[in-house]
């Protein structure tokens, strides 16, 4: 009786340690396709140097952005000075004709 036990429990422990080694093996297959997919990742991934060179160049873009930035308002700021010195001029000049037609007026009025 005790040798069948004895056998029992052998077939039992050549089962388990058959079972481990497919679960190690699975296991290893496992850890071996995540560590690849990391690896993909990680290639895909930007690096510190990246970051800080993209970090730089939105800074050189936005000071560009201010420097057009002034620049257009400075244009319209002369084209509105513009305008207005020229609607001053217009104005100046209406009333002119408006004199001289009432002048016009008044001359073919007298004849």
């Amino acid at each position: 009786m005790d040798e069948k036990i004895y056998d029992l429990l052998e077939k039992m422990y050549v089962d388990l340690i058959g079972r481990m080694d497919t679960m190690g093996k699975d296991l290893n297959a496992r850890m071996d396709k995540m560590d690849g997919r990391m690896d993909s990742m990680e290639s895909k991934m930007a690096t510190k140097d990246d970051i800080k060179g993209i970090k730089l160049d939105i800074v050189r873009l936005e000071n560009k952005m201010d420097q057009n930035h002034k620049v257009l308002y400075d244009g319209y700021q002369l084209t509105y000075e513009k305008l207005t010195t020229l609607e001053e001029k217009v104005d100046r000049i209406d009333e002119k004709v408006e004199n001289q037609d009432l002048e016009i007026q008044v001359i073919r009025a007298v004849k």
